[in-house]
């Protein structure tokens, strides 16, 4: 069983950085966002690697991922034992790459990776939101085994007049996971999905709750993305191959906490998260506080 993470795009919300170092491997404290995602989606039982969909103007990635054999003794030359292997671990893990050669959306990084995932069902995270324990796509895997391997979209909820912002689900709630008790919208509950809205209007909202970014699907969604036309903003949607598959198998999604995931999708949310887990890392704490200083701590109240 695979897993996917879409990395071919542009990064254009962080230029000019992004002019040569790829958004993936910008930093959260000593580890670039993109080995965060590769490590959760490695995490579920079953998962035996990464495709990553990479654009062929960012070789830097594979080269993240590639063992340097050279570097490794040069850091333990100088004593550097640890760090080695840290780098080693990180070049280590199961890792491949296919190409998006042209920018046609996110159903169109997925189908690229449509041999890759050899007829078996595959979860697709989003590279720019990450899970710092590495258990929404556990979940996820719960649910659809226990709905006879069913495709799994975990959702969150959002309030009323921000439902315009996401694409949200339409259904029922029909339980909640092993030990859990939430029914509705509450964290743990499992919906069965009839629907999927693209940014509806509050009044025509079908639920609060709005996709995340993490998808556990069926093989069958590649036969349909081969021949799925353009939607919203003339790109290939995921989405509109989503709802096609909804036609002929059922989908179930389940609720989790909005904050229980590190957003770097924009300046913001990347300086966010490193300031979140920098304060939750017993060994970080004190200095990000220090570095931080009385000045920036009496802005932040």
């Amino acid at each position: 069983m695979k897993a996917i993470i879409p990395a071919a795009g542009l990064g254009t919300r962080f230029l000019p950085a992004t002019k040569s170092t790829p958004k993936e491997l910008l930093p959260v404290l000593n580890k670039p966002v993109i080995q965060y995602v590769v490590e959760e989606a490695l995490e579920p039982s079953g998962v035996d690697g990464v495709v990553i969909v990479n654009s062929r103007e960012k070789p830097q990635i594979e080269s993240y991922f590639k063992v340097d054999g050279g570097y490794e003794d040069m850091l333990r030359s100088r004593g550097k034992d640890k760090e080695a292997e840290l780098v080693h671990a990180a070049s280590s893990m199961p890792v491949s790459f296919v190409y998006q050669d042209d920018p046609k959306g996110l159903g169109h990084a997925v189908h690229c990776a449509a041999d890759a995932i050899d007829g078996e069902p595959f979860f697709v995270l989003l590279g720019d939101y990450f899970v710092p324990d590495r258990q929404m796509c556990v979940k996820m895997a719960e649910v659809s085994r226990a709905h006879g391997n069913a495709s799994v979209i975990a959702v969150a909820p959002v309030p009323a007049d921000q439902v315009s912002r996401y694409g949200i689900i339409a259904g029922e709630c029909v339980g909640s996971l092993d030990g859990v008790d939430a029914e509705g919208e509450q964290e743990g509950a499992v919906w069965k999905v009839t629907g999927l809205v693209e940014k509806p209007a509050p009044e025509d909202a079908p639920s609060h709750l709005f996709i995340v970014g993490r998808y556990l699907l069926s093989p069958r969604i590649m036969d349909l993305l081969a021949d799925q036309g353009a939607g919203a903003g003339g790109e290939i949607q995921l989405t509109d191959a989503m709802e096609r598959l909804l036609a002929e198998e059922e989908m179930y999604a389940v609720v989790v906490d909005p904050d229980e995931g590190c957003d770097t999708g924009t300046p913001a949310a990347w300086a966010a998260t490193n300031a979140r887990l920098a304060l939750a890392d017993d060994a970080q704490h004190a200095g990000f506080l220090e570095a931080l200083g009385d000045k920036a701590l009496g802005q932040l109240g």
